[in-house]
């Protein structure tokens, strides 16, 4: 398939606008923040760009070549950064998203993904209004222990499969997403990758579980109420003779493939607790400053025995039932390792604080020399619509100082503010939570037409504006 023309102009443009270093060939400096300007996001842009529009004016072409055209940007940044930086920093900062931050991402994904695909909600459900509610509500009740991955694949597939044959379910999914993808992992590390990278920094264990149980259970309280009122709403106005006719006999209702896969995603849970508290102080070498940490290394490994073992131990009928596919897992792997690359310099500018291209942030941050938390809560939610919310997590707990002692005691109300806009609005567009993208994908494998890009993303807005308003002004004044 060759590439469209207006990409290789796009990738003339971009170059001409670079240039080359004047200083020529910039053989092995280190990526600087603050020698980057804000023309090195345009490669993230374009990918942005690219998965929120292609599907909407050819879809077909999407799911064909969605790997080429995120190989695209991803190589247009990577060849830039190359001309000016020299192989060595290109090679140093690609193997550090690669292995310390992309790959435990994506194993922690998959592991959560087949082992939750083992198990399977055996028996009837109807997608009656309380039937759907009471799925969302145990969902976003378990996100926080077994993650907002693992209790979305977990569940996801029962309220599908319970609204089948209803002709208005679109909205049910969008409420599972916000709610089980998101709002359900906000009380411990293993519900949500910013908490996890919060845990990893020294943030406690439980610091979420007490700070942030209030604003979850307003937001999860608030959010199932509409859902039911407008579920009910909408379920007078199906064909109630059609769903009768589909629903067949009764079956009770039972748990398949548990034996395996709730022992393995236990596992799963003590593999990342085993990386927070486990510190031997042994670093892995890849290359210059790049290294591995051991704990890192053998979560990791922990985690892929787990994915071969739940899929030599589970039985394949079990997953069929579950209409199981990895086409969910392709997509979010491919999309996500060019996120991951176009990231590197939107990050790098971040980092370098009032120095960089992006400092004005900064001054915006702080009132009178003190963190104003109402904007540090919006503005990491926004940026977290757009940006993955992990490491837009990781950069403004950085900017507010980074020490987790003080981020807890004096400054706990900035941590709160960091928290809740990474991980309430990382519900926001379906790339701002990986799991977000799962469900979608999923649920368009199994028949469910989903909202496009941006139409999600103004569906979000209207349903999380006034709450997330409510909630700043309770919890963040």
């Amino acid at each position: 398939m060759p590439i469209p023309r207006f990409l290789v102009l796009l990738a003339a443009c971009f170059f001409l606008i670079f240039g080359f270093p004047a200083h020529g060939f910039c053989a092995d400096t280190l990526l600087d923040g603050t020698q980057l300007s804000l023309i090195w996001a345009l490669p993230f842009a374009g990918l942005l760009l690219s998965i929120a529009l292609w599907p909407l004016v050819n879809p077909h072409f999407w799911e064909a070549h969605y790997g080429k055209v995120t190989a695209f940007w991803s190589a247009l940044f990577l060849v830039a950064l190359l001309i000016h930086f020299g192989p060595r920093a290109t090679l140093q900062e690609l193997l550090g998203t690669v292995f310390n931050t992309y790959l435990p991402f994506v194993i922690l994904l998959i592991a959560l993904f087949t082992v939750t695909g083992g198990i399977h909600l055996r028996g009837n459900l109807a997608g009656t209004p309380l039937v759907n509610t009471g799925i969302i509500f145990v969902a976003t009740a378990l996100a926080s222990w077994v993650g907002t991955t693992g209790a979305s694949m977990l569940f996801i597939r029962p309220l599908l499969r319970a609204n089948m044959y209803r002709r208005y379910r679109v909205h049910s999914v969008i409420f599972f997403i916000v709610l089980a993808a998101n709002v359900g992992g906000s009380l411990t590390p293993l519900g949500d990758p910013p908490i996890f990278l919060g845990f990893l920094a020294g943030v406690d264990f439980f610091w979420t579980t007490t700070h942030l149980f209030g604003p979850m259970v307003f937001l999860t309280i608030s959010l199932l109420l509409v859902h039911y009122f407008l579920d009910a709403y909408l379920y007078k106005k199906e064909d109630h003779q059609l769903l009768d006719e589909h629903r067949g006999a009764d079956v009770k209702l039972s748990l398949e493939g548990w034996q395996v896969n709730l022992p393995l995603l236990a596992c799963i849970a003590g593999a990342v607790l085993l990386s927070g508290n486990w510190k031997p102080g042994i670093h892995i070498p890849l290359f210059g400053e790049v290294h591995m940490e051991l704990q890192n290394v053998a979560r990791d490994l922990l985690l892929l025995m787990i994915i071969i073992l739940s899929g030599r131990l589970t039985n394949f009928a079990i997953r069929e039932r579950n209409a199981f596919t990895w086409d969910p897992m392709r997509e979010v792997v491919k999309l996500f390792l060019g996120i991951f690359i176009c990231l590197i310099p939107i990050i790098a500018i971040l980092k370098a604080g009032k120095d960089g291209d992006m400092g004005f942030i900064i001054d915006i941050l702080n009132t009178d020399g003190k963190p104003d938390n109402m904007v540090y809560f919006w503005l990491t939610g926004v940026l977290s619509t757009f940006l993955d919310n992990a490491p837009t997590f990781l950069v403004f707990f950085n900017i507010a100082g980074g020490d987790p002692q003080v981020l807890m005691n004096e400054l706990a109300q900035t941590l709160l503010a960091i928290t809740c806009g990474t991980v309430f609005m990382g519900a926001n567009t379906y790339i701002s939570n990986a799991p977000n993208l799962m469900v979608r994908s999923l649920a368009e494998n199994l028949g469910v037409r989903m909202p496009s890009f941006f139409a999600y993303t103004g569906i979000i807005l209207v349903m999380l504006l006034p709450l997330l308003a409510i909630f700043s002004l309770i919890w963040l004044r």
